[in-house]
């Protein structure tokens, strides 16, 4: 039953009582929709990691290019997520929330078809862009239907069936892919529609709309100036070890280092930039970013790497692949919480230090695999 606080406002109010869009009975919609968005880019990025050796048999792609599978959609949603999360401010988070989840979708399909890398690279990139909206609307979307006394709760169940999906993502696609055959990573996309399918007529036909908050503006040069800039010393780097490409990376790692500078002048020009570059003069900050950026600069590249050489390499199934992965995504979903609350305790320099240490040993350990 509804709260007595709750009974005061009209259901179908932007704003109620307890400073909620959303009345009781509908907030668990809410919930399932936010896990269901959410599943859709844990699942996919899991299980393409798996998938890409088969990918890259049946659409015959180079390694450059099934880099690029994984980078498109990478790139798009790092440089938009920002603007992205401003969209849910500006225009109502379930407008945003629902045409971040369309436009993920549509790419997913077309990303299930594509007869040939190139096309199946601009669909990864155009899902970045869907999922750049989805990604921090997912969220977004929870904390503004619950009232403060029961968004923790909410949150949290949201965060464990995000774990688990992201723990069997690689599981299930390996043992999908081992049972039907390597034809069968199309799947790995079309299955993205159901769940996406779902969860905007949940949003749609059980929530209410809510009302934008605030007119901020989008920055979209910003953003555009950051996709140029990461995209080609993306391209640069990726072209120094593709055959023929070579003469093309030093003029796109200058292009996107030139583009980089513009891109820090212009934030820093603009009453309302898209990111606070003020922020980087506070250490803490700055430096707990750059641990982030060498910890997933690392992590990326082995679980892009890891799966092609046990498959191609050792001659695994990707079945085994997918439970070889499995204590990396289990130990994720399971200790991230309690590690939360350590660092909440002690402050986060020692979890940081220990966790860093922890992966350089396990990345020592590969190293030494033959």
């Amino acid at each position: 039953m509804s709260s007595a606080n709750e009974t005061t406002a009209d259901s179908h109010s932007p704003v109620r009582a307890n400073g909620t869009f959303c009345p009781q009975t509908q907030r668990k919609f809410v919930l399932v929709a936010a896990i269901l968005a959410s599943a859709l880019g844990f699942i996919d990025g899991s299980i393409l990691a798996i998938a890409m050796p088969a990918l890259r048999v049946d659409l015959g792609a180079s390694l450059a290019q099934a880099q690029w599978i994984s980078n498109a959609y990478a790139l798009t949603l790092s440089a938009l997520i920002l603007a992205g999360g401003a969209a849910g401010d500006r225009f109502g988070l379930r407008r945003a929330f629902v045409a971040g989840i369309a436009l993920f979708i549509a790419a997913s399909l077309a990303c299930a078809v594509a007869p040939d890398p190139a096309i199946l690279i601009a669909f990864r990139a155009i899902q970045g862009i869907g999922a750049a909206i989805m990604v921090p609307g997912s969220l977004a979307i929870i904390a503004k239907a619950y009232p403060k006394k029961e968004r923790g709760r909410a949150i949290g169940i949201w965060a464990a069936a995000s774990a688990l999906t992201t723990a069997l993502g690689p599981v299930l696609g390996g043992f999908v892919l081992t049972t039907f055959g390597n034809g069968v990573w199309r799947a790995i996309f079309a299955i993205n529609l159901p769940l996406g399918l779902i969860s905007i007529y949940l949003l749609l036909a059980k929530v209410p709309a809510d009302q934008p908050t605030e007119k901020r503006s989008l920055d979209l040069g910003g953003a555009a100036l950051a996709t140029l800039a990461f995209g080609s010393l993306a391209y640069g780097l990726t072209a120094m070890n593709a055959e023929g490409g070579g003469m093309m990376a030093g003029p796109a790692i200058v292009a996107g280092v030139v583009l980089l500078f513009i891109f820090i002048l212009y934030e820093r020009w603009r009453r309302e930039p898209m990111i606070d570059l003020g922020l980087f003069r506070i250490g803490a900050f700055a430096g707990a970013n750059l641990a982030t950026f060498f910890l997933y600069f690392a992590l990326s590249a082995n679980l892009f790497y890891l799966p092609m050489v046990l498959i191609a390499g050792w001659g695994l199934s990707s079945a085994e692949v997918g439970f070889i992965f499995l204590p990396l995504s289990a130990s994720i979903a399971l200790l991230s919480g309690p590690v939360g609350q350590w660092s909440d305790k002690i402050g986060p320099r020692l979890p940081i230090a220990a966790g860093s240490l922890i992966v350089a040993i396990a990345f020592a350990g590969l190293a030494l695999l033959s």
